[in-house]
């Protein structure tokens, strides 16, 4: 399994949950607003009066198959306004617990 943790300007929220659907990507946490501003380009959004923009941010856990599909995706709809940034990070989920056994690894 893996974590696949997304940060976006909030207006692709929509966009973000079809791509999670149409991979059969269920399950995910959602934060509505977060601040930051990117490593080399793009604009910060900090909920300021300068910067008034705010991101947002899912993690979901996917299978690993899945993980270089979704960043396709993602990456294809970061194409669409690379100013605004999307931007997806990996990384092992070790363990996990929860209501389906089947789920641990």
């Amino acid at each position: 399994m893996k974590a696949v943790f997304i940060s976006f300007y909030q207006a692709f929220y929509s966009e973000l949950v079809d791509i999670l659907e149409q991979l059969e990507i269920r399950g995910f946490t959602f934060w509505d607003e977060v601040q930051g501003r990117g490593s080399f380009t793009g604009e910060p959004h900090q909920g300021s009066h300068a910067w008034p923009t705010l991101n947002s941010a899912i993690l979901a856990i996917i299978p690993e198959e899945k993980t270089q599909t979704l960043l396709n995706a993602i990456h294809q709809l970061d194409l669409t306004a690379p100013q605004q940034g999307i931007r997806a990070f990996v990384w092992s989920i070790e363990n996990m617990s929860g209501e389906n056994e089947t789920n641990k690894l």
